[in-house]
């Protein structure tokens, strides 16, 4: 069995996933490389493998899926967000994947359509300010801010104004206002663990019933032993719930107003859409996924500018992929921002194309050319909630305003832990 192509010399001191320039390199290397090449790291003193081929996608994350453990870069999101669903393996992780599902359950999740929907009209209030006013709004901001609040309504409910009262504001706010996810963030990220214990001991010291998840995971009990989640456990979770639920969703709705900004055709169908359904303040789960251009745009979106560009996962026994041996311990590398651009599975790939995912394109697409929420058994628990807050917002802006650039400043990337712009996107909101 061969080896797969070494990437250039200059790779050859290359940690992929350590640096925002992995993705820079990795595109460069895709086309002189193909869907399996190798890289040495000087870091980890071995070759780390990168797949782009669908394929091998299947294979690292579905049929071969137990052969395979969360790969680089793990350590440090585990000082982040301890040893939730995120960082958690084994037997461990399949046990609170397991207690944690039933809250994801679509007749779960569409009882957050009025928290959706009412937050979604507060700031539709403040951009018909900013409308008003003709004043950009900080796009990156707004949006951040937006499913933030959204995120932490789903997970504290009513508890949340009891936290910000005794606390003088709101203490998870540095999740938006601190952009840095280093050292000295995870500090102050995992004190918050703290108010996860006290908002629990208010509950148990006074009873009543919540509808959030906070209540749901405290409630959750482990199919086989009838025990519940330890605090530790339980407070991993809710911190994971919080980044996740956070980063990912604004990245995506971020990313999809400068598209839509950049492509008035598409805004313009969009509005007509959104013209044509009943004007409700908090539309279900079954009256968002009603919505089929908003959910193209969602998905091409997705496509484009996927938040979770880099899956990283380290081979256990040794594997074949693309045709070569890669041994054990190994790490390999997948990049749904190249997958999603993989010229034998996207026509046009880098254009800007919401219908592609229309019924009959969808059908004959290898399954495994889009990853956006990941795929296999570690696929993003919170996907289809993710996507029910994309659909209502799309659904609520584009009754109300249309939208484009403030300025024409490049837009680069930051590839960090999620694709971001790397400076904050300025728009203009015009009432309709």
């Amino acid at each position: 069995m061969r080896a797969p192509n070494i990437a250039p010399q200059a790779a050859r001191q290359f940690d992929l996933g350590a640096t925002d320039q992995s993705l820079a390199f990795m595109r460069e290397c895709f086309p002189l490389y193909g869907d399996t090449y190798r890289v040495f790291s000087p870091a980890r003193g071995a070759f780390d493998f990168v797949i782009n081929g669908p394929e091998d996608v299947k294979r690292v994350m579905l049929s071969n899926h137990r052969n395979y453990t969360k790969g680089a870069g793990l350590e440090r999101v585990r000082l982040l967000l301890g040893n939730g669903i995120m960082c958690s393996e084994g037997e461990f992780w399949r046990r609170q994947r397991r207690m944690m599902q039933p809250a994801f359950h679509r007749r779960v999740i569409t009882r957050f359509n009025e928290l959706i929907g009412s937050l979604n009209e507060k700031y539709a209030e403040r951009w018909a300010g900013f409308a008003a006013r003709g004043e950009p709004i900080n796009m990156t901001e707004e949006t951040s801010e937006l499913t933030l609040e959204i995120v932490l309504g789903s997970i504290f409910g009513s508890d949340l104004a009891r936290i910000a009262q005794r606390h003088g504001g709101n203490p998870f706010e540095v999740v938006h206002k601190e952009p840095s996810r280093d050292l000295k963030f995870a500090f102050r990220f995992r004190s918050l663990g703290k108010l996860v214990s006290e908002v629990m001991q208010w509950r148990c010291a006074e009873g009543g019933e919540h509808f959030d998840f906070l209540a749901m995971l405290m409630d959750a009990r482990d199919r086989d032993t009838g025990q519940a989640m330890e605090e530790r456990e339980l407070i991993d979770e809710v911190l994971t719930l919080v980044v996740a639920g956070h980063e990912t969703t604004a990245a995506a709705l971020t990313w999809t107003w400068y598209l839509l900004s950049q492509h008035r055709d598409a805004q313009a169908r969009l509005q007509q859409e959104a013209d044509r359904t009943p004007d409700t303040p908090a539309p279900t789960l079954d009256q968002a996924e009603a919505l089929p251009y908003a959910q193209q745009v969602a998905q091409e979106s997705l496509r484009l500018y996927p938040p979770g560009w880099l899956l990283a996962r380290r081979t256990i026994e040794a594997d074949q992929l693309g045709g070569y041996e890669v041994p054990p311990r190994s790490e390999v590398f997948i990049c749904p921002y190249l997958l999603h651009r993989h010229p034998e599975h996207w026509e046009d790939p880098e254009r800007f194309d919401p219908e592609r995912f229309a019924a009959a394109d969808a059908v004959e697409r290898h399954r495994f050319a889009y990853v956006p929420f990941a795929v296999g058994p570690r696929h993003c628990i919170g996907e289809g909630l993710a996507m029910f807050e994309i659909l209502v917002h799309l659904q609520r802006m584009a009754r109300r305003f249309t939208i484009t650039r403030a300025d024409d400043t490049p837009i680069e990337l930051e590839a960090q832990v999620n694709l971001r712009p790397r400076s904050n996107l300025m728009m203009r909101v015009t009432t309709r």
